[in-house]
């Protein structure tokens, strides 16, 4: 399996699941995995709602529980926060929606309509900022061409695309089985940024995620959106959250170049990639529109910031275009993040979601911690 791939120099928070005892929070140290869980911070969510969240973690008392590339089961680096993704961040990845619309989710027509209106569209809104006058205009532009969709509006209107991923808990980490709903002939991964924000608003860190995107049951109705991306196991997040500090940044975040692989079965190899500086709404705008005085998170929330990436390479068939096949090994990377690794599954054949919020309660309560 690829390693996880994290930077010495980087401050780290995350989570593994110690056995016979339970969820345990840890960070890095010397190539070390240290749990830190403690009574003062029980949780992830705690510590990030500490002012002093990096000081904390790179002080904390903790035990060293093996090296970091040892058999660890890692969960995703969160608990308690929200798990909240944008869609339609990148004029690319605009293009593909409107195309799976325009398709009804049928991947042999998608290539035509590819070919008629994706260049033309991308081309027109690449350079254009969300809600401005320009963006306006644009907008009546393809109204008048019967091109309008509820895709463009979240990508070029004042109001960005912000739903629910994930329930609390129900995340998987590094490592574990991605799911796929059984109804889906054609779904692909999707490489993205994931902030970790606290209950104040405040941007504590960030790490990698895998908004798992099943393109026919969205493309079929945007209003199928919940159906298509919260099923079991369909959302990855990690391999840990770096916390931002002298070393790293929000403006890292900014420029984040993200990779990923895709190895089949089928010797099938799909490589694609995400950069950041394309996207068309800035991190802290979405951060903003997703929390204030309209919406809380007494818990926080980590934030999907959607992708560039849209995969049009065919794998079976010519025109058919990229679907995934279950046992494909799906790497997303970045330099400064890490590699977060999964093997795709069916939702129905991936391990059940079992454990809660009451049941971490629970747990940590037995332990002591609260």
């Amino acid at each position: 399996m690829t390693t996880l791939n994290l930077d010495s120099a980087g401050l780290w928070l995350g989570r593994v699941e110690r056995p016979g005892i339970g969820p345990c929070v840890v960070t890095l140290r010397e190539g070390q995995v240290v749990d830190i869980t403690a009574k003062k911070a029980p949780t992830v969510r705690d510590i990030l709602e500490r002012d002093d969240a990096a000081d904390y973690v790179r002080s904390a008392p903790g035990e060293a529980i093996g090296p970091v590339e040892s058999e660890h089961e890692w969960l995703a680096p969160c608990d308690l926060q929200s798990v909240k993704a944008c869609g339609v961040t990148f004029a690319g990845s605009m293009v593909e929606r409107v195309i799976e619309e325009q398709a009804a989710g049928d991947p042999a027509k998608a290539e035509a309509i590819r070919a008629r209106i994706g260049a033309r569209i991308g081309d027109s809104l690449s350079n254009i900022t969300p809600g401005s006058d320009e963006a306006a205009q644009v907008k009546q532009a393809l109204i008048d061409e019967g091109l309008w969709s509820p895709y463009l509006e979240v990508g070029i209107g004042p109001d960005a695309e912000v739903f629910s991923k994930a329930q609390v808990l129900s995340s998987v980490g590094f490592g574990a089985e991605i799911g796929l709903h059984p109804i889906s002939t054609w779904n692909n991964p999707e490489p993205e940024v994931v902030l970790a924000v606290n209950s104040q608003g405040q941007i504590k860190g960030a790490t990698l995620g895998n908004d798992v995107n099943l393109r026919d049951v969205e493309g079929r109705s945007a209003l199928l959106l919940s159906k298509a991306k919260d099923n079991n196991a369909s959302c990855s997040i990690g391999p840990m959250i770096r916390l931002f500090d002298d070393s790293y940044t929000l403006d890292d975040v900014r420029q984040a170049e993200l990779t990923l692989t895709v190895n089949g079965p089928d010797a099938f190899v799909l490589n694609g990639a995400s950069s950041m500086s394309q996207i068309s709404r800035d991190p802290a705008d979405l951060v903003k529109q997703t929390i204030g005085r309209h919406h809380q998170y007494p818990d926080g929330f980590m934030l999907f910031l959607g992708t560039l990436f849209a995969p049009t390479q065919d794998r079976d068939t010519p025109g058919g275009g990229f679907t995934h096949k279950l046992g494909d090994v799906v790497t997303i990377a970045n330099d400064q993040l890490g590699a977060l690794t999964n093997t795709v599954r069916l939702s129905t054949e991936c391990p059940e979601w079992r454990f809660g919020a009451s049941h971490l309660m629970r747990n940590l309560a037995e332990r002591g911690l609260l």
